[in-house]
């Protein structure tokens, strides 16, 4: 027996023995089978039958039914003997298989939390079996003697082989069905898939719509892929159309609403819509994606868009079983990853870090240069304190090959290498330092050139950059990285962090502290001073024990402040206020003794750094601003024991109390004047401790420029040699040895000057160059010193210089040199009054002036000069006398040599009156020469003057002259113009009297000639043409003839040239000129 299909399409007829027929409603079937499998099998069916009925059953979806049928199908052909036609129930077969695999995991977690998938079988079961069942049936279909072939078994392979991604064999398997039948729906939709995954946007999406006319009502719905492809190519609107349009055909349909979703999300992350907007297509993407998922639960893309947004809403649990399942369902890498990256976000989120950990390691596996998961993974390794391991791993993301942008990964490793790590050298730690800060100048870049994404994310983009550049710790974390290098890259670095704590609404003190004091430190004093004012009241504003610490160091800047702007009565509130506030501060106590050390209140500033050391007897600072104080008042022996009980009660390594130390020993063993051989010995020792002990400095501190600078001392004054007190050979050895050894601490000068920003550096450099008679260069590193650093209120200093202008002087026997010198001396002298030393180098300057004027010739000075150098000179015997006469016991000079000086002056000032004499003598004898070459010049002035005048007259009187000829000239031609134009008139008025008189002639002529008379004998000459007459003569002759008869020359006759006249004799040559006859006449046959 066999069944029959009814021809209306909805209904199966089964005859059973061909007495009875059963009719099967398609539309109405029962989910249990197991009746109309006893039916089918009684009625042995045609394979058609089997599969109709089975594909009914996978329609309506009781894909268990139709699976059960296709086996009884087997089963009822192979008792029958129509195995051989079974090809097609096994390719039902094997798409249930795939539609089973299509809701099966790929993969099944067996630590899985939440999402526990016991038991279930993976795709790749079932698209195993779905292979077995091919190959039975091609296998059978062999053994039956029938073809393997065909559109069904093509189309069967080409799905599979599309699922198990063999996409080279899925098109081929395509386009063999495409090549028998061009309008296969499923063949195109197969091919299309293939062009999209190969992103061949274009010809997918014709091939999409190719069968979206073929079939419109298709389903897969087409226009999901059309919207896909539309999206790749930028054409969102469209896309958006195509997914709406897709839903309204098929309101079930979950991918349409996973779109969807997935758009309105994309569209509120936009920055153009209102808040309000921005927050309804929000909500209205959420509802899709829930739709989405409610109707396919296996679906990995909806599962794992669902994740994220219960991950927003900090609903953990139901976040890790969705992102669990995505991981299980996922069939491609991203899904794959991002499954992972948010299972490991839930888990980070709940402390489980090892688990995290595990789920960072699958998606970076996955996607090695996946940004938010190298993060995460870094964050753990943070965590775990790892923190070399995180900086590999962000190193890794940021480097090539493939380096990813990314504004926070960057930021993150440059942190992480600003940050000081355990076990790191200091040249390793500042090479980090080095790459944190071009990491950050990466990161300000990029936040400042930031690139748009593609697919419509340039605002998730633009957002992530601003929270990033809004980010506060970030610029500290500059701000402190360039505070040591360059302090304007860290004050641009604070005012954007004061910027952001700005519009966040709580201003933090610290920064406007901080960018006072770089204020402060550039000498914008005004702007520093507001800054720490708003600091303190913003502080003050805080309270608590955190206020009150901000306050304490605002207002100590602010007290400093006021002392750089020299308002001492405010800086002397300030601290006041702060010790009454905290009595403990030692440092304001140092300050309030060195403001009154500053002004001559020494005692006083004493007995406060006594009481200060009293209370904080093992304060270093404390104790090295006290060993200061006791050097800069000269009490030298007081400060060598204290420094010597710092650092043998207090800190051995205590560098600033070594160079101290060394300091005082240097200058005890240079100031040592006893000949003796046991104070040389000693003296050579104390040179000896003090250079070992600079060098112990340094080997605790080797960056201490101090120490250094004592070295290069001790070196330029050959300590260890010349002035331990051992003997040269000769003086060019000693002036030899002295330039050397002056040449190799400049060296080292050089290299502290690059450190030490301090005016003593200088000094030193002015020294050796001093030494090595480099008077100029030395001026100049003195001047520097001077003006930069002491604003001319040295002393010490000045009277460097004046050496220096002194010995430039002396050398160059140079007047106002000397003059400069004395300047400098007695601006030294205005500063200290009392300082007799200087006086006495003022009376010695003045007088070697006059000595050196004295010794010139008179060509090389003036009168001037000498009567100030006189005077001078005057002046310094009054000194000297009064030198010498001083009561006092103990005075920085020799008396006898002053009284020397005075006796020497005297005999010098004997000269002055010769002196003056004969320099008034050269100086009138010069000026007479001068006077009488001044008159040679004016008289020879006056005679080229002179000669000028009567040459200008000369040239005048010709001028007049010519003109006056060209007057005459142009009278004489106008008189000669006027006769021309009378004799012209003349000579027309004849012309054309004879004119008039030849034209009768030729008339008279014609009429003998008709009455056969002998002609008149005729006048040779030219007639002139007749207006009258040009239609009664004839032409005799030809041109030619006309151009060989000679002509009659006419006499020359004057006449006036004009201008049109020669420029027409300059085309025409004026001699031997012809004129042909228009009209030739009888007469002129006489001429020949």
């Amino acid at each position: 027996m066999d069944g029959v299909v009814n021809g209306s399409g909805r209904s199966i007829d089964i005859e059973l023995g061909g007495q009875e027929v059963i009719t099967i409603d398609l539309c109405d079937l029962d989910p249990n089978p197991e009746d109309v499998l006893e039916l089918l099998k009684e009625g042995q069916c045609k394979v058609s039958v089997w599969t109709r009925l089975a594909s009914e059953y996978w329609r309506r979806g009781y894909l268990e039914a139709a699976e059960t049928i296709a086996h009884a199908a087997t089963e009822s052909l192979t008792t029958n003997g129509a195995a051989a036609s079974s090809l097609p129930v096994y390719a039902l077969l094997a798409n249930i298989q795939l539609a089973h695999a299509r809701r099966a995991p790929k993969v099944v977690l067996t630590d899985a939390r939440e999402d526990r998938l016991d038991g279930a079988r993976t795709k790749e079961d079932y698209y195993r079996e779905a292979a077995q069942y091919l190959n039975a049936g091609e296998r059978a279909a062999a053994e039956g003697g029938e073809g393997v072939g065909g559109t069904l078994a093509f189309l069967t392979r080409g799905i599979h082989q599309l699922a198990t991604r063999s996409m080279d064999d899925a098109l081929r398997s395509f386009e063999g069905v495409l090549a028998e039948k061009p309008t296969n729906i499923v063949a195109l939709l197969g091919k299309a898939r293939i062009m999209y995954a190969r992103r061949n946007y274009p010809q997918a999406l014709k091939l999409l719509q190719q069968v979206l006319q073929l079939n419109p009502s298709c389903i897969p719905d087409p226009r999901i892929g059309i919207g896909l492809c539309l999206w790749a190519m930028d054409h969102k609107a469209k896309a958006k159309a195509a997914w709406q349009r897709s839903l309204e055909v098929n309101p079930s349909e979950w991918s349409a609403q996973l779109l969807l979703g997935l758009e309105s999300i994309n569209a509120s992350k936009t920055g153009n819509l209102s808040e309000e907007e921005r927050a309804q297509s929000f909500l209205m993407g959420t509802k899709y994606i829930e739709a989405a998922f409610k109707a396919n639960q296996k679906s990995s893309a909806a599962a794992n868009a669902l994740c994220e947004l219960f991950l927003r809403k900090s609903n953990l649990k139901r976040a890790l079983k969705l992102a669990e399942r995505t991981v299980q369902f996922a069939d491609t890498l991203t899904l794959l990853t991002e499954g992972n990256l948010r299972a490991a976000r839930v888990l980070h989120a709940e402390g489980s870090l090892m688990d995290a950990t595990k789920y960072y390691t699958s998606a970076t596996e996955g996607q090695p240069k996946h940004v938010l998961g190298a993060i995460g993974m870094a964050q753990i390794q943070m965590h775990n304190d790892e923190i070399p391991a995180a900086i590999h791993t962000l190193d890794t993301l940021i480097q090539p090959p493939n380096p990813q942008r990314s504004v926070e990964a960057t930021v993150m490793l440059a942190s992480l290498r600003a940050h000081p790590r355990p076990g790191v050298s200091s040249s390793d730690a500042a090479q980090e330092k080095v790459r944190a800060r071009e990491l950050f100048d990466r990161a300000t870049k990029m936040l400042e050139h930031d690139d748009t994404r593609p697919n419509g994310n340039a605002n998730v983009s633009t957002r992530a950059a601003a929270a990033t550049a809004d980010d506060l710790e970030m610029h500290l974390e500059v701000a402190r990285l360039w505070q040591e290098e360059q302090p304007e890259r860290t004050a641009r670095a604070l005012r954007e962090a004061l910027r952001i704590s700005e519009a966040s609404g709580q201003i933090d003190p610290r920064l406007l502290n901080n960018l006072g004091a770089l204020q402060h430190m550039d000498s914008n004093l005004d702007m520093a001073q507001s800054m720490y004012e708003a600091a303190l009241t913003k502080a003050a504003s805080i309270g608590g024990s955190s206020g009150e610490a901000m306050s304490t160091s605002i207002l100590y800047n602010l007290a400093r402040l006021y002392e750089d702007k020299e308002d001492l009565v405010m800086a002397k509130e300030a601290y006041d206020k702060l010790l009454t506030r905290h009595p403990e501060y030692v440092d304001a106590r140092v300050r309030q003794a060195h403001m009154l050390a500053n002004l001559n209140q020494v005692n006083d500033a004493h007995e406060i750094l006594k009481h200060a050391l009293t209370a904080h007897t093992s304060n270093l600072n404390l104790r090295a601003y006290y060993t200061s104080f006791l050097i800069q008042n000269n009490q030298l022996k007081v400060a060598k024991d204290f420094v010597y009980a710092t650092l043998k009660d207090y800190e051995r390594s205590d560098v600033y109390s070594l160079c101290a130390a060394a300091l005082i020993m240097y200058n005890q063993s240079r100031e040592s004047r006893d000949p003796n051989s046991k104070a040389l010995e000693e003296r050579k020792r104390g040179f000896q401790r003090a250079v070992e002990t600079y060098q112990k400095a340094l080997q605790f501190d080797p960056l201490c420029a101090v120490a250094a600078q004592g070295l290069a001392i001790a070196t330029a004054e050959d300590a260890l040699g010349a002035l331990s007190g051992v003997t040269v050979a000769s003086i060019a050895e000693e002036t030899q040895l002295r330039i050397k050894n002056a040449r190799d601490a400049l060296d080292v000068f050089a290299k502290i000057r690059e450190s030490l920003n301090d005016g003593c550096v200088y000094v030193n450099i002015g020294h050796c160059y001093y030494a090595r008679d480099e008077f100029d260069r030395a001026i100049e590193s003195y001047e520097t010193a001077s003006t930069r650093y002491y604003y001319g209120h040295n002393t010490s200093v000045l009277l460097y210089l004046c050496r220096s202008w002194y010995a430039k002087a002396s050398k160059e026997q140079s007047f106002p040199a000397m003059n400069t010198a004395l300047k400098y001396a007695q601006m030294a002298l205005h500063l200290q009054p009392s300082d007799k030393a200087t006086m006495y180098n003022i009376a010695m300057i003045q007088q070697k002036a006059t000595e050196l004027l004295f010794e010139l010739p008179p060509s090389k000075r003036t009168l001037r000069d000498l009567e100030v150098a006189i005077g001078q000179a005057t002046h310094a015997q009054r000194v000297f006398g009064s030198l010498a006469t001083d009561p006092s016991s103990s005075v920085p000079y020799n008396k006898e040599v002053a009284d020397q000086r005075r006796k020497y002056g005297e005999i010098m000032l004997r000269r002055g009156d010769e002196h003056l004499t004969s320099q008034r003598a050269f100086e009138a004898e010069a000026q007479a020469r001068l006077d009488a070459a001044r008159q040679r010049r004016q008289d020879e002035k006056m005679r080229l003057e002179a000669a000028e005048r009567a040459k200008m007259e000369e040239l005048r009187h010709q001028a007049e002259k010519l003109a006056e000829e060209r007057r005459i000239a142009r009278e004489q031609a106008l008189e000669w113009t006027r006769e021309i134009q009378v004799e012209s008139e003349e000579e027309r008025e004849r012309k054309a009297k004879r004119a008039l008189k030849k034209v009768k002639t030729e008339v008279e002529s014609g009429d003998e000639a008709t009455n056969g008379g002998e002609p008149k004998k005729k006048r040779k000459g030219k007639l002139k043409k007749a207006n009258d007459q040009g239609e009664e003569n004839e032409q005799l002759f030809s041109d030619e003839d006309i151009d060989n008869k000679p002509t009659k020359k006419r006499g020359a006759k004057k006449r006036v040239v004009r201008d049109d006249d020669e420029q027409e004799a300059g085309n025409v040559p004026r001699k031997k000129q012809y004129k042909s006859k228009e009209y030739i006449s009888d007469t002129d046959d006489e001429m020949i």
